[in-house]
């Protein structure tokens, strides 16, 4: 698949998840194919006032080559602001969250409020596509609620000031993460743009690498968004790539282990054994979910300080 000038060898795409896509989570999903990965949030209004912890947003593992930057902001100004500091970072593509829908970033403008002010996501992007010298996208919901529904104005503002891909998070910001995302208008966005170079992906409800292939099938999007279901499971985008091919691929209890502590490993590589260590914890048990004697893992797990606290943890799991 190819974007602008970006090639990418699957449409399996590792989604922004704020509190879990840093460098080491983006490491363990290339390790099992994920095609290219998205920054957790960036606050552009943090960027632009060169917050030390915003920054760390943006480091990368070593070697990963295209990084997906997305940023929030409830208007241009700090956008333009930030804009030097983050082109040092080399951004493969810079994404503008429209679709994030918690309190604390609604309130800002940002996230979700922007499915409110279709004037100022199209200035952002014709900005960025002015200025930024890399693809633009745009992630965003059907609407802030079910009596607003907008997408298709908000779709097509973005698409006319230049984006050159477009995500939908297929629920009303008022749903939140409740209930069903309807695909349907995932397959409708899809159509509206059948005829350009403007690349749809699908977000919501994607919790496994067949729901990955249903909804393309179903939609003809161009690729996937994975987010929970990719936490404790990089194993998704394999599969996903595998059953594209129509193939079938078995995730054995020893990858598992091996593909745990390696991402235990890059965590400690990139944050030091304490802490590395203990927020590691909310990847792991989701590892080993479903599990025989998982209970028990996680009981480990949720204690552990040490590497080898995680080894006895998965000294416990019975092969399969």
């Amino acid at each position: 698949m190819q974007i602008k000038n970006l090639v990418f060898e699957s449409p399996f795409f590792l989604a922004p998840l704020a509190g879990y896509t840093d460098a080491p989570f983006r490491h363990i999903a290339h390790d099992w194919h994920s095609a290219c990965a998205v920054t957790e949030m960036v606050s552009a209004e943090g960027l632009a006032r060169n917050s030390g912890k915003t920054e760390d947003l943006l480091a990368r593992y070593e070697g990963e080559e295209k990084l997906i930057v997305q940023l929030f902001a409830p208007s241009r100004d700090p956008v333009q602001r930030c804009l030097d500091r983050l082109l040092k970072h080399d951004p493969a593509m810079i994404d503008i969250n429209c679709g994030c829908p918690v309190p604390k970033v609604v309130k800002t403008g940002a996230g979700s409020a922007m499915m409110r002010h279709i004037d100022d996501i199209y200035d952002i992007v014709s900005f960025l596509c002015a200025n930024a010298g890399c693809p633009v996208s745009v992630k965003f919901r059907l609407g802030w609620d079910s009596g607003s529904i907008n997408w298709p104005e908000f779709a097509s503002a973005c698409a006319s000031a230049g984006a050159s891909m477009l995500t939908l998070h297929a629920r009303t910001r008022s749903q939140m993460y409740s209930g069903k995302a309807d695909w349907t208008q995932i397959r409708k966005l899809k159509e509206m743009f059948r005829d350009t170079d403007v690349k749809i992906f699908a977000s919501g409800d994607l919790f496994t690498a067949e729901d990955g292939i249903s909804v393309m099938r179903q939609t003809g999007c161009d690729g996937v968004m994975f987010a929970r279901g990719a936490i404790g499971n990089p194993f998704i985008f394999t599969r996903a790539e595998e059953l594209l091919k129509g193939n079938s691929r078995v995730i054995s209890t020893d990858e598992i282990r091996n593909t745990m502590l390696r991402h235990l490993d890059y965590m400690i590589e990139h944050y030091g054994s304490e802490v590395g260590c203990r927020d590691m914890r909310k990847h792991a048990v989701h590892y080993v979910k479903g599990l025989a004697e998982a209970s028990r893992v996680k009981a480990v797990i949720n204690s552990a300080r040490t590497r080898q606290d995680y080894l006895e943890a998965l000294s416990l799991l019975e092969d399969i």
